[in-house]
């Protein structure tokens, strides 16, 4: 038996591909590389993407249909190709970003998301290149806190890779889950369904230059937090309280998720959110409704900075639901509040990088 191209493309011209129904010779995902050897033949099947998730199936198909149509004597060797370059490994997935700070917060409630959008774009005020991940993938936030809920990133085709773009707000680069389900529905998704999706905001995202790229995690610690730390080399952490006793045990549980000897992100400090309420007839009054200076303590005892104290102030809530943050007006007192925390954040990142080294990616050990 001789083989010859043509006989080749006929047997392949009867396996489909899932994704469109097209067999493989109308689909033009066989590459001009087919080489034939006596009984040997070789070739590649183009796939858009690296990750194509019918790839396996596809070439074991290919296969079959050779030996079945022509002869169970061929050697068929098939490699596969891409369109789409595949994601950076990670280590090198943002090259262009100087400093990755977690916010996080050992419960929900604190007020972290408010501080996590508030400190974006107080940074952004300041000059600075700023990126904010909504990486709270069971509920997000930050669409509303944006005002942005309507918005649907596109995708740019750079550097040979199809990458999201992320949304554009008050000098904030923003992505979130929340622009990409059903705001009205709960997201049921297993832990390693939440991973790969905020693998992808991160790595499949056109994030660009950027010289702070907050993360807003979700309260707690979960699958998330690993993830972060498996895909990311994390500038440091900032903690967000409440003075109250059961808010700060939960903060000092957080604070230990990172500083361990596994994860060993730095802590750049703490946050006291809610610290005082002063009404706004009486703009010199604070009331301590939570207790007093409970997370100034906490941060004197784990011997970590005291970022800054947030006040409770109606316009936070109103503002936050409008979707314009309160850092906007930096002439109001929690404006002014939230500038002051960004100046904070600036330099405790400033010392953290001038006094130890880089931190590493946590390695997963199967």
């Amino acid at each position: 038996m001789t083989l010859y191209p043509k006989l080749i493309e006929e047997a392949l011209a009867t396996v489909r591909y899932p994704g469109n129904g097209k067999n493989l010779i109308e689909a033009e995902m066989i590459a001009d590389n087919i080489r034939i050897d006596g009984m040997k033949v070789s070739f590649s099947i183009i796939f858009d993407k690296p990750t194509d998730p019918f790839m396996k199936s596809v070439v074991k198909s290919a296969e079959a249909a050779i030996h079945h149509y022509i002869s169970n004597e061929v050697e068929v060797t098939i490699s596969t190709e891409s369109k789409q370059a595949p994601r950076p490994e990670v280590g090198k997935l943002l090259p262009q970003v100087k400093n990755v700070i977690a916010i996080s917060s050992g419960k929900g409630g604190v007020g972290k998301s408010t501080v996590s959008a508030n400190l974006a774009v107080a940074l952004a005020k300041l000059g600075y290149k700023v990126g904010l991940l909504d990486a709270d993938i069971f509920g997000p936030s930050m669409p509303k806190m944006f005002d942005v809920e309507d918005a649907r990133p596109y995708s740019e085709h750079v550097d040979g890779r199809d990458l999201i773009v992320p949304v554009e707000k008050y000098g904030v680069k923003l992505l979130s889950i929340g622009f990409f389900v059903d705001p009205d529905q709960a997201t049921l998704w297993r832990g390693g369904m939440a991973s790969n999706a905020l693998k992808q905001l991160i790595g499949d995202a056109a994030w660009g230059e950027l010289d702070y790229f907050l993360l807003d995690l979700p309260p707690g610690t979960s699958d998330i937090h690993l993830t972060l730390v498996q895909t990311l080399a994390i500038t440091g952490a900032i903690v967000v309280s409440t003075p109250q006793a059961v808010a700060l045990a939960d903060a000092r549980k957080g604070i230990n998720m990172f500083t361990n000897d596994k994860v060993n992100v730095p802590i750049l400090g703490l946050v006291e959110n809610m610290a005082w309420f002063t009404p706004a007839e009486l703009p010199d009054n604070k009331y301590f409704l939570f207790g007093k200076e409970g997370a100034k303590k906490l941060a004197e005892e784990m011997h970590v900075p005291l970022l800054g104290q947030i006040p409770i102030v109606q316009s936070i809530c109103e503002n936050g639901d409008k979707g314009t943050p309160v850092a906007l007006n930096e002439n109001s007192v929690t404006g002014q509040a939230f500038i002051s925390l960004a100046e904070a954040v600036v330099r405790q990142v400033d010392i953290r990088n001038s006094g130890q080294a880089p931190t590493q990616i946590v390695e997963m050990h199967k």
